[in-house]
């Protein structure tokens, strides 16, 4: 028994494996492959077709394919590059077979009169079409020798690593396909998914590893066969599941509940200047309610540049303050977290409301104060970055924090401020925020740990911003447009992409921008910010704009998100057409943000490119963030958008959240179906798409 048990576990392992030793599991381990069934959920990233003979004399260079022939001429040459040439002939044309790295082995078989079959890249070269390094293998010579069989399935290429070949790639997978798929358990009954089309688990599987050669691959290449559609399906289904679970996690802990004080919120709206929305106000009773209840809420607030989100976000602070408690405001950047210091500050301060703020760049001396000031508890409201929650810092008692730009967070950066601010077995309360506007069906997916509130309305007053799109030589034009504006009070920005400039990039660079705009309005004050700056130097020539002692800023795109300077009626974007959309949208965010109208003019080198002029034409037609988030999420994948592939957020191996979008509503229906009925295979399908279950539950 005991020995049937160790085979079992062995087996599982990689150590079952033909070939698999400690420096090839060490490989493996780098794409994510521990144990023999991880392999079956290494999909090809795309296929070959070695499946039929192409005659030598109808390649086309850049097109890959099967040849067979015989060897007429192999030797050694010495030109630029030592190599192994052989020409190869079919009788319909000749081939050249070049190789730069090869043994004694391959130079004595591959001589006159051998018979060969191959597959590469067909190229042109000096001497006709060529082949560089093809994999090849030989077969006994004589016209009457048959070929050697040919592929029966499409030929899958995997994602590998360095030191890891595709042969051997394949051949520890089609061992795994032998031994695991047999036994391999399909988490999701197939009652659930009648009617739906889709093949079993193990179908699908075996398809995508060994799709028929008469499989359609433009089908395969957009993600749209069954079987793909088969595991997007389970995989969105997984992370949607954990995140439920996540949720679920925190509907059961404890949190203070937190009433607010009536008086206390009345003193800050009416020392604003100005009235909430109805948006606005419709939210902050959303999060009301949720701060009464006795556990942690959990709620996402989406709404456009400029709709006053951290209005909502300071209100909702006091209810915290007011009972005695901490709250903790984390953004992504220095620039951003410096702007909420001012704008809590200059609010809080006539109500006796302390606000610290803690960044990286602070001297060791301030950070120590920092610290003892937030482990004291004197320090009411503490903005920063992500030193919020790093080692070392403690809090009185949080029992709110609030996240900013949520989407360029991971989950467990989110967590690990919440287990920071975590006392006994009371946990403080999410608010998380972001103004890159997510389409519903997205939003269901990537943060269905959250509940959802939005803010569409913009404030009165604020009037829309014209976007127009010009060419680069056209920029003496604007130059001239920013003399009037200025000279009649209004401020503009100019952003650029680069801080210096690059030989690499055919991009504007904000220093050689400033220095050029000096020279062409000497009559103005040009500054300039850009990320190297210390945050002081920044700091003072933000407010050095905001009063109006300089007209101008020469920007690099840190400005993206958090400055609020309503005078500023002009932004110029450099090379707008090397800029997604939702980024630009967030940098025209930075005007109309006062009564006066106001535009932003986007300059691209021309000519452009179809993407590049698809974008350029959304913004020109529209000021809806929700538009051109869309949009936005249509040309270039969540992944960008969202910054997931910086932050670890939702990784996706198979699912494309925007292709496959389509199959959100059966990821909702069936997570809830999971939930009540079979936890088991809730267990197994985030246990085999998500990994260890911990990865958002746990820091």
């Amino acid at each position: 028994m005991a020995k049937s048990v160790a085979k079992a576990a062995r087996d599982a392992g990689l150590q079952g494996l033909r070939g698999v030793g400690p420096a090839l599991a060490e490989r493996l381990a780098r794409l994510g492959v521990n144990q023999a069934a991880d392999l079956l959920f290494l999909l090809p990233q795309r296929y070959e077709d070695r499946t039929r003979i192409t005659p030598i004399g109808s390649l086309v260079p850049g097109h890959r394919a099967v040849v067979s022939g015989e060897v007429e001429i192999a030797e050694v040459v010495y030109r630029r590059r030592r190599s192994l040439l052989c020409r190869v002939s079919d009788g319909t044309g000749l081939l050249t077979l070049r190789f730069f790295y090869f043994s004694k082995s391959q130079q004595s078989g591959l001589v006159r009169g051998a018979r060969i079959l191959c597959y590469g890249e067909a190229r042109s070269g000096a001497g006709g079409l060529e082949m560089v390094h093809p994999e090849y293998r030989l077969f006994a010579a004589g016209p009457a020798a048959a070929v050697p069989e040919l592929e029966q399935t499409l030929t899958p290429v995997y994602p590998t690593t360095e030191g890891l070949q595709q042969f051997r790639l394949r051949s520890l997978v089609n061992q795994a396909i032998d031994r695991c798929l047999p036994t391999l358990a399909d988490a999701l009954p197939e009652s659930l998914l009648g009617g739906q089309g889709l093949p079993t688990l193990r179908d699908a599987l075996l398809y995508l590893h060994r799709p028929p050669a008469d499989a359609e691959l433009e089908q395969l290449a957009a993600g749209r066969h069954p079987g793909q559609r088969r595991l997007a399906l389970e995989e969105m289904l997984a992370h949607h599941l954990s995140l439920r679970r996540l949720r679920e996690r925190g509907r059961a802990e404890r949190a203070p509940a937190l009433a607010g004080d009536a008086d206390l919120r009345q003193r800050f709206l009416a020392g604003l200047g100005f009235g909430l929305t109805g948006d606005q106000r419709t939210v902050l009773a959303e999060i009301d309610v949720d701060l009464r209840e006795p556990h942690p809420m959990m709620r996402l607030v989406q709404g456009d540049v400029g709709c006053g989100k951290t209005v909502v976000a300071a209100a909702a602070a006091l209810s915290a303050v007011a009972a005695g408690h901490q709250v903790a405001v984390m953004a992504p950047t220095e620039l951003l977290s410096e702007q909420h210091r001012r704008s809590f500050t200059r609010w809080f301060e006539p109500l006796g409301i302390d606000v610290c703020w803690l960044s990286g760049s602070l001297a060791r001396g301030e950070r120590l104060r920092a610290y003892e000031d937030i482990g004291s508890g004197r320090a009411k409201v503490v903005i920063g970055t992500h030193a919020l929650f790093q080692e070392g810092l403690e809090y009185r008692s949080l029992a709110l924090m609030i996240v900013d730009e949520q989407h360029r967070f991971g989950v467990h950066q989110r967590l690990a401020l919440m287990q920071k601010g975590s006392v006994g077995d009371l946990r403080p309360h999410q608010l998380v925020m972001t103004a890159t506007p997510i389409p519903r069906t997205l939003a269901m997916t990537l943060y269905a740990d959250l509940d959802t509130s939005i803010i569409r309305e913009l404030p009165p007053g604020r009037t829309p911003v014209q976007t127009v799109a010009l060419p680069a030589r056209r920029r003496p034009e604007v130059v001239a447009r920013v003399r009037e504006a200025a000279l009649g009070g209004q401020r503009a920005y100019w952003v650029c992409p680069l801080v210096e400039d690059s030989d690499l990039l055919e991009a504007q660079a904000a220093e050689s921008t400033r220095r050029a705009l000096c020279e062409a309005l000497p009559e103005l004050a040009v500054g300039l910010v850009h990320g190297r700056m210390k945050s002081e130097e920044k700091d003072a020539v933000m407010r050095d704009f905001a009063a109006g002692k300089v007209q101008l800023l020469v920007a690099t795109t840190v400005i993206e998100v958090g400055v609020d300077v309503p005078e500023a009626t002009l932004m110029i974007v450099e090379n707008a057409e090397r800029m997604g959309l939702s980024q630009l949208h967030q940098l025209r965010g930075r005007v109309g943000r006062g009564a006066a109208a106001s535009s932003c003019v986007l300059l691209y080198q021309p000519p452009l490119a179809g993407f590049a002029r698809e974008r350029l034409e959304v913004l020109r037609d529209t000021n809806d963030g929700f538009v051109v988030a869309q949009k936005d999420l249509e040309l270039r994948g969540p992944g960008e958008v969202l910054g997931t592939r910086q932050t670890g957020l939702m990784q996706l191996r198979v699912a494309d959240l925007i292709r496959d979008a389509a199959l959100a509503p059966l990821v909702q229906q069936l997570g809830r179906e999971l939930i009540a009925n079979s936890p088991a295979s809730v267990e197994a399908l985030v246990a085999r798409w998500v990994g260890d279950a911990g990865r958002y539950a746990t820091v």
